[in-house]
């Protein structure tokens, strides 16, 4: 149980935990989750599902630089 809280699978992949990524580069909310989304899809449940959770992040965060606010 403690794995699938701690350190997931489907979050490492080729000896880099996502969260570890998203921390050295300083991605903050909204990066971090599409990287997250990203690192799994085809690893956790639907890969279509997840990339399109990692656009979603995206979209606001892009939405957010143009000045619109949120999506």
């Amino acid at each position: 149980m403690a794995e699938a809280v701690n350190h997931p699978p489907h979050y490492k992949r080729g000896g880099i935990e996502a969260i570890d990524v998203i921390e050295a580069w300083e991605l903050g909310f909204h990066l971090g989750n599409a990287v997250k989304y990203i690192s799994r899809a085809g690893h956790k449940g639907d890969e279509v599902e997840d990339l399109e959770k990692a656009r979603w992040y995206l979209d606001r965060y892009i939405a957010s630089k143009r000045g619109g606010g949120h999506v």
